[in-house]
């Protein structure tokens, strides 16, 4: 599955850019892939978040892990992550949804 995070960069690390720049992607790179999964791209963004990432990763587990390693060491916080899915993938979905709508009693039904 696909993995997109945004987050915001903590004011530890903000302090630390403004006294050397450094480039996040092969840090993160790195962090993702020792998750086990791969780093698809990763943005630096204005607005109400500072960067996004969009990794791939085969389990939810080795996604999490991967978030609480960035925000656990203190460089990032206000993670916000969001499952994407192919629309073949949300076909496969809509497919089972119709199997078992007949046997499904709504709230107040």
């Amino acid at each position: 599955a696909i993995y997109i995070t945004r987050g915001n960069y903590s004011d530890h690390a903000f302090q630390g850019m403004l006294k050397k720049s450094e480039d996040r992607h092969d840090a993160v790179e790195k962090l993702i892939k020792a998750a086990g999964g791969k780093l698809l791209a990763l943005y630096v963004t204005l607005g109400e978040y500072d960067f996004m990432s969009i990794a791939e990763f085969d389990h939810e587990i080795d996604a999490l892990s991967s978030g609480l390693v960035a925000a656990g060491t203190g460089g990032v916080r206000n993670l916000n992550t969001t499952v994407a899915m192919t629309t073949a993938d949300a076909r496969k979905a809509e497919d089972k949804a119709r199997k078992i709508v007949k046997g499904f009693k709504p709230a107040g039904g």
